[in-house]
C-alpha cells in the first residue's frame, strides 16, 4: 500500500545522552498537533550494520512514520540520525519535507549528563558521544538539509520543550 497522504517529517537527533529521550517524552506528553515517537524503541541488534549505515533500521523507521502520517498528523521522531542517513532512501519520498533538530551542548554538560545523570561509565561511549556532539555543531550547516541546532547546556527541560513545540509548529504553518 502507498501512502495517499504526506506529512512533514520532524526529526530531534543528538548525541547519545544529550537528552533527546527525555525531551521527546515531555513533548509526548501533552501534544496533539503532532506524533512523538522515540526511535530507540524499534532497536534491535539485527539492524546493527553500520556498513550499510543502518538502512533497514532507517528505511523501517520511514515506513512507520509514513504510516503514521496517514492520520493526517505529521510524526516527530527522535533518535540518532544524521540527514545523509534518511535523505537518500528510497522512502524519503514518502514525506513532503524532512526537517532536522539536532540538541547539542557543551562538552562539560554532555559527559555530565551522561556520567551523572544516565550513570554511563564507559569512557569509550562517552568519548563517542562527545565527538559525535562536535561534528554535529561543526557540520550542522553544511548538511543537506541543514540542520537547526538546540543548545541544551543551560535551560531547563521546560525551556526546551517550548522551543521544540515553536519549532514544529512554525514549519507546520
Amino acid at each position: 500500500m502507498k501512502p495517499t497522504r504526506k506529512c512533514p517529517l520532524f526529526i530531534v537527533t543528538g548525541a547519545s545522552g544529550i537528552g533527546k529521550t527525555t525531551l521527546c517524552e515531555r513533548v509526548f506528553q501533552n501534544e496533539s498537533d503532532y506524533v512523538v515517537l522515540e526511535g530507540d524503541i524499534l532497536w534491535d541488534e539485527r539492524f546493527n550494520s553500520p556498513e550499510t549505515n543502518y538502512k533497514a533500521y532507517r528505511q523501517l523507521w520511514l515506513r512507520l512514520c509514513a504510516a503514521i502520517s496517514q492520520t493526517g498528523l505529521p510524526v516527530v521522531l527522535c533518535g540518532c540520525v544524521t540527514p545523509e542517513q534518511l535523505e537518500y532512501l528510497e522512502e524519503r519520498q514518502l514525506f513532503t519535507k524532512i526537517h532536522y533538530l539536532a540538541l547539542v551542548a557543551d562538552q562539560q554538560t554532555l559527559e555530565h549528563r551522561m556520567r551523572v545523570g544516565r550513570q554511563i561509565s564507559d569512557d569509550q561511549w562517552i568519548s563517542s558521544s562527545v565527538h559525535f556532539n562536535q561534528w554535529i555543531i561543526d557540520h550542522a550547516a553544511l548538511t543537506e538539509p541543514p540542520m537547526t541546532l538546540l543548545d541544551v547546556s543551560n535551560l531547563t527541560l521546560e525551556d526546551h520543550t517550548k522551543m521544540l513545540h515553536q519549532w514544529i509548529m512554525e514549519r507546520l504553518s
